[in-house]
């Protein structure tokens, strides 16, 4: 089931019909659905795609001389390429006059039986590929090594490529799209404990209600997502036991450096630097309140990116042993399924709430043009208590600045909860125009409505709209 992508199969088909080369690089974790995408952009185009295999030189150049003597027309007997060298030339000769894509996927798999293959595209590209039709793809799973070593400035690759293409993970709205037998409700919390992998959403059973699937897929030994966030770690990294004692830590509340430290036992100048590593490869990242230097500040908070990552190491990896033994479920009935719902509220509906207004944002349908939203916490002077803004996102220019809260629970929202939300604009001064959104997962009160009515700029949101808006 392929949905969304259209701005990567819009910048993909521009880049194509464009006749001359081009290579593209698209990289991004595994599973996020960069082969699906490929495969998608290339179905009514002619094309070769080869994905590399974990093997030696020998067996790779055997399956890319059968994938390119197929196109070609060519009998499988007519031998393999003797090397990267001599296959890549006999690409250049084919595509001078004639326009097709060559797609290879998992670029890293052939990279690392041969180092030297990054400088034989270099040369290729400089002396053949620039004086033919050719449109290569580049694709990889291994994010730091595609930064790195393909697009990096100390690769001989550098300054080679015409595009690049980051795939993330969809965002609530796009996963819902893979989720059409779910309420509106159920697609936030699929969001929540799936987060935003193709290939992930692809495995709900449309048959089963949601806790059901939840405990299907990560609650019993058997289940697809019950191993999967270690799996995919052992494929990258060296030392995942480190990496799971740090991610389990952030998981579960540790969010600063010196308390990631404290809670796996390690020095800081040791946590910080398998913290990198996991920033690298896009599953953390460092998160400021609005509008503080990153460069100065001392509020940053290390966050867990992919709401799958945090779901499984909040509540999968501490109970392995127990699920491993046949007590998952009874396990995730007990102490999971039953306080979900903060779980749900305080991550991914946030989250989705500030997908929602990048989308308005873009569709130029907010009332002003917002940078991308973000949210701010610190203290307020006055109570001496800790304050958050759910949502911040200013158009400094103009000096206008727009701050929203999220409210994931069952109650009606009530004036009280909006006037609140309206009393924290105090905390970001320096603007002229302050707008409000007020989202809640429930209706609002008779009440408040009839206040969004009588303020201008006040607009209350609830789930069934956000949805309804798409």
């Amino acid at each position: 089931m392929f949905v969304s992508r259209e701005t990567e199969l819009n910048a993909l088909e521009k880049l194509y019909n464009i006749e001359k080369f081009q290579m593209v690089v698209m990289y991004g974790r595994r599973r996020v659905g960069k082969t699906t995408l490929i495969k998608e952009f290339v179905k009514d185009k002619p094309a070769i795609f080869f994905s590399a295999q974990e093997a030696n030189e020998k067996l790779n150049m055997q399956i890319f001389s059968k994938e390119v003597y197929a196109f070609f027309g060519l009998p499988e007997t007519t031998g393999t390429f003797a090397n990267w060298y001599d296959a890549l030339l006999f690409i250049a000769e084919k595509a001078r006059t004639r326009r097709f894509i060559l797609a290879i996927d998992e670029f890293a798999y052939i990279v690392e039986t041969n180092r030297s293959v990054k400088s034989i595209f270099q040369n290729i590209i400089d002396h053949e590929f620039l004086n033919t039709k050719l449109y290569l793809i580049l694709c990889g799973s291994q994010i730091g090594f595609m930064e790195s070593e393909v697009l990096g400035y100390k690769s001989p690759l550098f300054g080679r490529r015409t595009a690049q293409f980051l795939i993330n993970g969809f965002d609530c709205f796009d996963a819902a799209k893979m989720l059409p037998f779910a309420s509106n409700e159920d697609k936030v919390r699929y969001y929540a404990c799936v987060g935003g992998t193709p290939h992930y959403l692809a495995y709900i059973n449309k048959n089963l209600n949601f806790e059901e699937n939840i405990l299907e897929l990560f609650f019993q030994p058997q289940g697809y997502l019950c191993s999967e966030a270690t799996m995919l770690l052992k494929q990258e990294l060296r030392e995942p036991a480190m990496y799971n004692s740090i991610l389990a830590a952030i998981a579960t509340g540790s969010s600063r450096l010196n308390e990631i430290s404290t809670k796996i036992g390690e020095n800081t100048s040791k946590t910080i630097k398998y913290i990198k590593t996991l920033m690298d490869m896009r599953i953390l990242h460092r998160l400021l309140p609005f509008g503080d230097n990153p460069e100065r500040s001392r509020k940053g908070i290390y966050v867990i990116s992919d709401h799958f990552f945090r779901f499984w190491y909040r509540y999968v990896f501490l109970n392995r042993p127990a699920i491993e033994s046949g007590l998952g479920i009874l396990i995730a009935e007990d102490s999971v399924l039953a306080g979900l719902s903060s779980f749900v509220g305080r991550h991914a509906f946030e989250e989705t709430c500030r997908q929602y207004i990048i989308r308005r944002n873009k569709e130029k349908t907010l009332p002003f043009v917002v940078t991308n939203p973000g949210l701010w916490w610190g203290n307020d002077p006055d109570t001496k208590t800790n304050v958050d803004i759910d949502i911040v996102a200013d158009n400094k220019q103009k000096k206008k600045v727009l701050l929203g809260e999220c409210k994931w629970r069952n109650e009606l929202t009530d004036v009280p909860d909006v006037k609140k939300l309206k009393s924290k604009a105090r905390f970001v001064p320096g603007y002229e125009e302050y707008k409000f959104i007020f989202f809640s997962k429930s209706p609002f009160s008779a009440a408040a409505e009839r206040m969004e009515k009588e303020i201008d700029d006040l607009e209350l949101i609830t789930l069934d709209m956000m949805f309804k808006w798409e």
